[in-house]
């Protein structure tokens, strides 16, 4: 691959349970390859640097920027975008606690919810409040998506239990 990043190679990507094979650039952001080689927009532009979890995806099942990521990391990596959890209990969830206004960052609370959930079944509110801080919300207050993970991780104790 070449070091200035503008030469394109074929790099083969593991989103959201498929294998792609993309040409990118090795300066190519996974979020630029998520939107404009895949077609996979859940991901959001916004800040480019970090701070507001609009490109949130899963990498190895822990959330990540994308804006930050670059392509050529992620190969032969599970990544997981918002597309792949289209109609899941924790989409319905959100919609039904009003954890979503515009939607613009909803992706990124979802997946960071997901993983959350995964990796911490018994989390507390303090452990919640951690998770849920790499996400900016500009239309909401934050108490409807704290009720919404709340929710999600009750609802997967109870599953587990039954």
């Amino acid at each position: 691959m070449n070091t200035n990043g503008t030469e394109k190679t074929i790099v083969k990507l593991h989103v959201n349970g498929d294998s792609k094979d993309v040409m990118v650039r090795s300066a190519d952001t996974l979020l630029e390859t998520l939107r404009e080689e895949l077609g996979l927009t859940g991901a959001k532009r916004a800040c480019q640097n970090g701070d507001c979890g609009a490109c949130t995806v899963l990498i190895n099942g822990e959330p990540q920027h994308a804006c930050l990521s670059l392509t050529v990391e992620t190969v032969n990596q599970p990544v997981t975008t918002i597309e792949a959890l289209m109609n899941s209990p924790i989409q319905k969830i959100f919609v039904e606690k009003w954890a979503i206004q515009c939607g613009f960052c909803t992706p990124g609370f979802i997946l960071n919810c997901h993983a959350l959930s995964a990796k911490h079944p018994d989390a507390d509110d303090t452990t919640i409040e951690e998770w849920m801080q790499s996400n900016l919300c500009r239309c909401t207050g934050y108490q409807e998506i704290r009720d919404a993970v709340k929710t999600v991780l009750q609802n997967n104790k109870n599953d587990f239990a039954s």
